[in-house]
């Protein structure tokens, strides 16, 4: 008789190393948690293994300690303190893209091909005869000498602009994004984390950009009270503040950082829980916390509208489930002619990398 049978799971033996890949593991995931901060991800860390029995004998938190100073994860900043290290902040980058995104199957660095010709870095085998408004460096100096001397014979040399065969070059696309972070207080509210998840899917983009679009560019904007772009290596550091929503103030200066950058290409990401509910005037801050306020309402509605006519799509990634607020993003979608995803925390990161990649394999116009 054919059927199943259940037998008690043994597991398999540990190997040599396996204790400190957990403790490694368990210590960059809390560093999320931390905000970066070494020392109290290693007390966390204490506490677990007091609990859990996560070390052995032979293998004590000391010993993981000092395995992370000799490896250079962490060093001393002279105040008998740790501080992690950029080899740290690369590895959490990593860890969060392998997280969110999984293993991503190598691809040549750079290599965005589409199916059109035009000004690019790589030289195909085509060539085409000189038109105006073609560069020196695209023309053919070998095709267009033979040319001559057939047109024109050996005997002396003449070249005219009929002689001149351009060679024809990969068109490659590359993006400009800019990642909006709400940093306001709602995003710790309610008993939620919601700024961990919007920051280790930060790390995981910009670490897919580095290193499979390293021509792509990427810049991260937060914004409370105010909007203000932060570096990379800040991501792992980033906490929330006691702020407002401006959400006006961080379109304005994403769209001030997209202006600067020579492609046609350009998006905003941006990732929210809650309501635009600040605006700056002058140098006053109006605030509201109750509801939609249509002075504040107006102003995001009229940026949209002008990142539109700029030909700058907004994906907005909503963690919010308030149907009041849901219709305002649709709102907002629509004046912008951009895309609205409404996600949960855990869904977060393969939202933005499905978006991403589909949008960079088309050209803005």
């Amino acid at each position: 008789m054919i059927g199943l049978r259940f037998t008690k799971y043994v597991p398999p033996p540990a190997t040599e190393g396996t204790t400190y890949d957990t403790m490694l593991n368990l210590f960059t995931e809390l560093l999320h948690y931390t905000a970066g901060d070494a020392n109290e991800a290693l007390s966390w860390l204490t506490e677990l293994d007091r609990q859990y029995n996560i070390t052995d004998p032979n293998y004590g938190m000391g010993d993981f300690i000092k395995d992370l100073k000799e490896k250079g994860y962490i060093k001393d900043d002279g105040n008998d303190q740790f501080v992690i290290t950029p080899k740290t902040e690369q590895t959490i980058r990593q860890k969060s893209l392998d997280e969110i995104f999984g293993k991503l199957r190598k691809s040549g660095k750079g290599s965005h091909r589409t199916l059109k010709a035009g000004q690019g870095d790589e030289m195909s085998a085509d060539l085409r005869p000189f038109q105006f408004g073609d560069t020196m460096e695209q023309i053919n100096l070998t095709d267009s000498i033979r040319n001559a001397q057939i047109n024109h014979g050996i005997d002396r040399f003449e070249m005219n602009e009929d002689d001149l065969e351009v060679q024809e070059r990969e068109y490659k696309s590359f993006n400009a994004t800019v990642l909006m972070i709400d940093i306001s207080h709602s995003m710790i509210l309610y008993g939620e984390d919601r700024i961990t998840p919007a920051k280790k899917t930060a790390m995981a983009l910009a670490e897919l950009i580095r290193t499979r679009y390293p021509k792509d560019m990427l810049d991260i904007v937060v914004f409370g009270d105010d909007a203000m772009p932060i570096q990379l290596k800040e991501l792992p550091y980033l906490q929330v503040g006691p702020y407002h929503t401006n959400t006006s103030a961080g379109l304005e200066l994403a769209m001030d950082l997209l202006r600067r950058r020579k492609t046609p290409n350009k998006q905003i990401f941006m990732i929210t829980d809650g309501k635009p509910s600040c605006i700056k005037i002058g140098n006053e801050y109006y605030k509201n916390s109750f509801g939609l306020d249509r002075k504040i309402i107006n102003h995001v509605m009229n940026l949209a509208g002008q990142a539109r006519r700029l030909h700058i799509p907004i994906t907005t990634f909503m963690i919010a489930r308030d149907p009041y607020l849901q219709q305002f993003v649709r709102d907002f979608t629509k004046i912008n002619n951009g895309r609205a995803f409404y996600s949960s925390l855990t869904g977060l990161g393969e939202f933005m990398f499905e978006d991403y990649i589909r949008n960079r394999r088309k050209t803005v116009r």
